[in-house]
């Protein structure tokens, strides 16, 4: 089938995110301690990030790192792929990064279950181009406040 300029459907890089949430969903339904799950959701995530490219998982270790220090209760876990903390199976906040779908920024995101409501209007998602102290110090804040 050749390749059709205009086709707007799912790119690559979705279908491989959507395989990689098939993928996750199957390991999820598999049996198993509750310990050996979190054991192994916790290296998948060491292994997503390690296989980042460097601008990338700087960011995503700066991230691992101040979720388990500052929001210990959320469990790491891969989600589409990408780095991610959950409470209760329920994704909290994630990290997408540009590579993965070849865009210009890195994304932190927050999803419903985050405690991020200010009035009738709030961001869920953060672009993120590198990290420093400032951006560490902004995440920091925000992940604090998104476990509750």
């Amino acid at each position: 089938m050749a390749k059709n300029a205009s086709y707007e459907g799912f790119t690559e890089e979705e279908r491989a995110a959507m395989k990689d949430r098939a993928s996750e969903l199957k390991g999820a339904a598999r049996g198993g301690s509750a310990a050996k799950k979190a054991e192994a959701d916790d290296k998948a995530v060491r292994d997503a990030i390690a296989a980042m490219p460097e601008a990338d998982r700087v960011i995503a270790e700066k991230l691992y790192d101040i979720v388990k220090e500052h929001a210990p209760d959320l469990a790491p876990k891969t989600w589409y792929g990408m780095p991610a903390y959950a409470r209760d199976g329920k994704v909290v906040v994630f990290f997408k990064p540009a590579a993965k779908f070849k865009v210009r920024y890195a994304e932190v995101g927050f999803n419903e279950w985050a405690q991020l409501d200010d009035g009738d209007m709030w961001p869920t998602a953060f672009a993120v181009i590198a990290m420093n102290p400032g951006i560490e110090k902004k995440l920091t804040a925000l992940v604090k406040q998104a476990a509750g």
